[in-house]
């Protein structure tokens, strides 16, 4: 294994529930000169009991998910300051955060400015130029500041070339940054400083030598790695840059080698034989029942899946596909196939909106050869839903859509043989497990919209088999991608009074929902829909739909969408998966540097669903040169792959899959972009000890496997 690229970074700065330790409860009782000094806090302790936190402070840490010791010295530094390559005045990168060097040479007098506020200016200068430094309300920061010393300056720099200038920067004195040149940076919250998460991280480290090791010696003999408690060392407070590589190099093995047996022992269970054997059938009469003739890629990724569904060990694989590949023809073939061979299948979608519509689309497909369809999602009246368990239960419906609802404990199968999960990027592995679970090992089917490359999909999916639509049917026309900033609104809006002029409905999408969730100047979609949309298309019908509307309301406006009743759709993200209305030719995006490309390529995707030529509007007013290209580059290409692998190496990781990792356990260190040598590395160390212990049972993995268990927690996948 090769150490990760250090990003430049010791001793952190600025930015499990544990229950009350007995001895302190009752302390308060015992006379002075009789009271017994507290015992030392462990690391499983609240972290109220760490000093310098205290039960105020304890309650911020909870916000970042922060109970125990143990999770604070687990929350790892999200950044490092690098002071040992400074940049001089005049080379230091505008509206970035750097580094840099310089003399003060004059303080000014403090003066007051608008709003009340005082300010404080002090100038600093090197070889190449001058540095103006201003505080507000904070005298205290230019008065430690001495004429004729050097210090480090660290903040965005603004300013013109010639006098540049820093806003509330970090200093530190030369022998600071000798004794310490990487300095960790932390996450911060709602009443709690990064600074006070800095200090109280590297109060923590005293406790450092009480976590277990999970790793086994041998591998870190092997591959020449620090112990557990070095390496937290090491990332919280490294003495050098050799000193922070190698502690990340550990912990980013140690991250995937838990996450790579995780999937394993996920996934075991496909290795057994299958409950539900099935035998060939010809697909011919399915096939001629199309309007159309299936793609290549269709026909050979049915065959991929049939030929599991006839194999001695369940099915265990995904489908990806780009927008409009046609996934769920694939996967009405193998319902068909499945029914056909006597065995009930289940689909589960995320939303209840594409519940009904995949349930709408499977019974026109299904049900001419005597498939029963039926529905149940969360939003059904009691005697609807009733009825739809009696018909699970006894048999007579052969393949059931939902959402959630499905993965309930009353919902009862005769003989499910085939669960499906659509748009698998949106639920976890726990919820696939529990759907699969439903019978004794049935044949699993996930897919998804979002590709994946290939060589990551099959690191990250462990064993599971994929099948790759890389085509689209034919008569798709390409979606035209521009992209505008808010001065072109007005005018755009022009455009789009045309296209409803001309019997065609458009969609309009925010990223935030209320005034209170906004960033910034982001388009608060309830404000947008009355300020903006409404204002603009005024003898037009508008519909608002969001996350936080009632089930049955999401439904009414999608159906009065689909029915041709509005002729806009201004929306949250809801509508980003699935969703056709053939009559949309229109996507309007605002805010688009608040998504990453495969979200705004699976946006684009709900037009260019009818036979008219249908287009895509990109809107931000960012100015960052990144977000622009990232935004030009999506206007170029309609290619999916190519939008996934740029994503993943302009955004990383963290951006591509979510917050939430889709279903996989939430990474602090590890980048499964930049890390997959080491990837291959851990899956394949993996696979070895699970060669030898399969369900490390062996009490030498006793702390491997509860770390395991730990690691899966987090995406509720090991309950």
């Amino acid at each position: 294994m090769t150490p990760p690229p250090t990003n430049a970074s010791c001793k952190p700065s600025a930015s499990r529930r544990g229950g009350i330790h007995p001895s302190r409860a009752a302390s308060h009782c015992c006379p002075p000169s009789k009271r017994k000094e507290a015992p030392m806090p462990t690391i499983n302790d609240s972290v109220q009991f760490l000093k310098g936190v205290g039960p105020a402070f304890a309650k911020k840490f909870e916000k970042l998910g922060i109970f125990t010791i143990r999770d604070l010295l687990l929350c790892y530094p999200r950044k490092y300051i690098d002071y040992t390559q400074p940049y001089t005045v005049v080379s230091a990168p505008y509206d970035v955060e750097c580094c840099v060097r310089a003399t003060v040479l004059q303080k000014e007098p403090a003066r007051r400015v608008k709003g009340g506020r005082v300010m404080n200016r002090v100038l600093a200068a090197d070889d190449s130029g001058i540095l103006a430094l201003s505080w507000f309300n904070a005298p205290y920061a230019a008065d430690k500041l001495e004429v004729g010393e050097t210090y480090y300056f660290e903040g965005r720099i603004g300013g013109a070339l010639t006098r540049r200038e820093l806003l509330h920067p970090l200093v530190r004195t030369e022998a600071q940054v000798a004794d310490c040149p990487f300095v960790a940076v932390y996450p911060g919250t709602d009443g709690l400083p990064a600074s006070r998460h800095a200090s109280c991280a590297h109060a923590a480290l005293a406790f450092a030598d009480q976590l277990v090791d999970p790793l086994p010696p041998e591998l870190l003999t092997r591959y020449r790695m620090p112990t557990k408690a070095q390496a937290v060392r090491g990332i919280h407070a490294p003495k050098n840059a050799d000193d922070l590589a190698a502690a990340r190099r550990r912990l980013i093995f140690e991250e995937l080698y838990l996450l790579q047996i995780g999937i394993f022992l996920l996934r075991s269970h496909g290795r057994r034989r299958t409950s539900a054997p099935m035998h060939p059938l010809d697909l011919g009469p399915f096939w001629r029942s199309l309007p159309y003739p299936p793609t290549g890629a269709q026909k050979r990724s049915t065959e991929e899946i049939l030929a599991d569904l006839c194999g001695d060990v369940p099915m265990n694989r995904l489908l990806q596909g780009d927008v409009g590949s046609g996934k769920t023809l694939v996967a009405a073939a193998a319902i068909w196939f499945a029914a056909q061979n006597g065995w009930q299948s289940a689909m589960l979608a995320p939303t209840e909106i594409l519940a009904r519509q995949h349930a709408a689309t499977l019974a026109d497909r299904l049900e001419p050869f005597g498939v029963n369809v039926t529905l149940l999602v969360g939003g059904m009246k009691a005697k609807e839903k009733r009825i739809a368990l009696e018909a699970i239960a006894d048999g007579r419906a052969n393949l059931v859509v939902g959402t959630h609802a499905v993965l309930t404990d009353t919902v009862e199968f005769k003989n499910l043989g085939l669960a499906i999960v659509d748009e698998q990027h949106r639920f976890g592995v726990r919820q696939r497990g529990l759907l699969a679970g439903k019978a004794q090992s049935p044949h699993l089917l996930v897919m998804s919209a979002t590709p994946i490359p290939r060589t990551l999909g099959l690191l990250m999916y462990g064993d599971l088999d994929i099948s790759v639509l890389d085509e689209l049917p034919p008569g798709r026309k390409p979606i035209k991608t521009w992209f505008i900033t808010g001065k072109k609104r007005r005018d755009m809006y022009g455009f789009l009074d045309k296209q409803i002029a001309a019997g065609h409905q458009v969609y309009i999408v925010c990223p935030a929902i209320e005034e209170n969730e906004a960033m910034g100047n982001l388009q608060a979609v309830t404000t947008y829909y009355t300020e903006t949309a409404c204002a603009l298309l005024p003898n037009r019908r508008i519909g608002l739909l969001h996350g936080k509307l009632k089930p049955k309301e999401k439904d009414d406006v999608m159906q009065r969408f689909k029915a041709g009743e509005l002729d806009v759709l201004v929306s949250t993200t809801v509508i980003e998966v699935g969703v056709d209305v053939p009559n949309a030719t229109v996507m309007v995006i605002e805010n688009a540097e608040r998504f990453g490309l495969s979200a705004l390529h699976q946006l684009r995707g709900r037009v260019g669903r009818g036979a008219a030529d249908s287009c895509c509007i990109l809107i931000s007013d960012n100015g960052n040169d990144a977000v622009r290209e990232r935004l030009q580059f999506l206007c170029r290409t309609s290619d999916g792959f190519a939008v996934a692998k740029y994503d993943l190496e302009t955004r990383g990781p963290g951006d591509f899959f979510g917050s939430a990792q889709h279903g996989l356990p939430t990474l602090r260190v590890a980048d499964l972009v930049q890390d997959t040598r080491t990837l291959r590395v851990a899956q394949d160390e993996a696979k070895a000890l699970l060669a030898r212990d399969p369900n490390l049972i062996d009490p030498a993995h006793r702390a491997l496997s509860d770390e395991v268990e730990r690691l899966f927690e987090t995406a509720g996948a090991m309950n």
